[in-house]
């Protein structure tokens, strides 16, 4: 992957519906040269799909929020498996350091929110848990 990809990649990101000949006009290469590489990164597996992104407002779940998770002992994949089968959880990343997992969580309402706060504090296994609202996304 060279700075061409990159630039590629960032363009799609901040909108992936963009017409070939635009992304082609921006990287100053030919539209042929924007398909093969689009075409080479999907086959590579870095493109994966394409998105939308919906306005905070415009979307049914209007509480985020980010629930930093430990996990006692061996057990993230009870964990992990639980978490994943809740409708409530959006993405889980594992990481390292203080916590095993960071979870995004959406919620309706408060209630709703502190009703999944809840059922993820009461899974077996979950140590401690540090939860943070999303007030507003920047980026």
């Amino acid at each position: 992957m060279d700075d061409t990809d990159r630039q590629l990649i960032s363009l799609l990101r901040d909108n992936a519906r963009t017409p070939v000949a635009n992304l082609a006009k921006i990287l100053r290469v030919s539209r042929a040269t924007v398909q093969n590489r689009m075409a080479k990164l999907e086959s590579a597996g870095i493109l994966i799909g394409y998105t939308v992104r919906l306005k905070p407002e415009a979307q049914q779940h209007r509480i985020r929020a980010f629930m930093t998770i430990a996990v006692e002992g061996n057990q993230l994949e009870v964990v992990l498996k639980t978490l994943r089968g809740d409708p409530a959880v959006g993405a889980l990343h594992s990481t390292n350091g203080r916590w095993d997992i960071v979870a995004e969580l959406h919620a309706q309402s408060l209630e709703e929110f502190d009703s999944v706060l809840g059922r993820i504090r009461r899974i077996e296994s979950v140590a401690t848990t540090e939860t943070s609202l999303l007030l507003s996304t920047l980026k």
